[in-house]
């Protein structure tokens, strides 16, 4: 039988919460706050966490506490939970973050992981003096530093000889933590155009997907598996998808709280930030990327979140997970508007039902995927 789904939440080391809305977030971006969440989550369910990257104030997210570091401050409080560090390239030099990611492994018993994200905010580069690339150099770019991050981690003499990264005879001791099953820190990629599809096939373990209802997940998966079948990989990388989780105990009642986080968003901020990624999906050969068939409702939850549809009571958001669990995700990415209180009721009320509908499907494989459409 196929791997159960597995789960992930944003960590919320933003300020701001999960949704740009003037809304009630009974959340916080501090460290205690995030500690006692970090060890909620590992035991009601969760196997990964994800910290979030930002590194200037913008669009409600006013203060941010550096990824790399507060991944390892949540490797450090807790047992079992994954941590996964957002990370820049263009910011960072692999090599550095090498070092820092094998010293996070041995630390906290091999559970660092990296979230390698091309860039969308323009600003955060060009406030640091950093050139903006071009859409697809950008993730030309990160190709290269995962090509080299896997090099530093695997490899006793490293060598690349790349268009932006050279690394002559590098030599990383200690390595982080590794076995045949898991030879480095899992690398996990953003990102939703072609050519995040393309270098996820060739490169990455895992491919995050925005928020996308059943037919968006159907192509996305038809896209990264064929990139990976033409670069003669023989597994695919596994697949998370972002939703934004409202559950409770009655279908009326979560719809009621979409509609007021909708109702009360942050115009402005909304509208700021569907200016700012727009300009990175234009700049595409093919005006197909992030957010840019995104409307407004969907970009209250910045990365599409609502657009999964895992709202309404325990059951139906279990059998939604089910069902995206059989067209091949591996992985849901949740964020919450109430962090501590939703994610006990999750592994409290959802969890158990996923479980119980997961034992019920047949050994097989997950179900092929539809041929494309004209």
């Amino acid at each position: 039988m196929s791997d159960p789904v597995r789960f992930a939440y944003w960590v919320p080391n933003v300020s701001g919460g999960l949704v740009t809305s003037k809304i009630e977030q009974r959340t916080d971006w501090g460290y205690d706050y995030n500690r006692e969440l970090a060890r909620l989550a590992e035991n009601n369910g969760f196997d990964y966490a994800l910290s979030q990257v930002r590194y200037m104030a913008s669009y409600g997210a006013e203060y941010q506490h550096e990824s790399t570091s507060f991944s390892l401050a949540l490797l450090l409080a807790t047992e079992r939970l994954k941590v996964i560090a957002a990370v820049h390239p263009g910011l960072w030099h692999p090599g550095v973050l090498a070092k820092l990611g094998a010293t996070a492994d041995q630390l906290s018993g091999g559970r660092f992981a990296v979230n390698v994200v091309s860039g969308w905010f323009k600003g955060e580069f060009t406030a640091l003096g950093e050139p903006w690339l071009e859409h697809d150099e950008r993730y030309r770019r990160s190709e290269e530093f995962i090509r080299a991050l896997r090099a530093i981690w695997t490899e006793d003499h490293a060598e690349l000889a790349g268009d932006f990264y050279r690394i002559r005879n590098f030599s990383l001791k200690p390595k982080p933590l590794g076995s045949p099953a898991r030879p480095h820190p899992e690398i996990f990629q953003g990102g939703n155009s072609t050519a995040a599809r393309a270098m996820a096939g060739r490169v990455s373990d895992w491919y995050f997907s925005n928020g996308k209802d059943f037919a968006g997940v159907e192509e996305q998966l038809r896209d990264v598996r064929a990139a990976a079948e033409a670069a003669g990989r023989t597994t695919p990388p596994r697949f998370g998808l972002n939703g934004f989780l409202i559950a409770r105990d009655t279908e009326a009642e979560a719809r009621e709280t979409l509609r007021e986080i909708v109702a009360k968003a942050d115009t402005e901020a909304v509208h700021g930030f569907r200016d700012a990624v727009r300009q990175a999906g234009k700049s595409t050969a093919d005006s197909k990327g992030m957010w840019q068939d995104s409307s407004f409702e969907d970009l209250v939850q910045y990365n599409d979140g609502f657009r999964t549809g895992l709202i309404g009571t325990p059951e139906q958001i279990a059998e939604r997970i089910v069902a995206y669990k059989q067209l091949g995700v591996d992985l849901l990415l949740l964020g919450f508007l109430h962090y501590q209180e939703e994610v006990e009721y999750f592994g409290r009320r959802v969890l158990p039902l996923v479980r119980e509908l997961e034992d019920r499907l047949p050994e097989e494989q997950p179900r092929p995927l539809a041929p494309a459409r004209a």
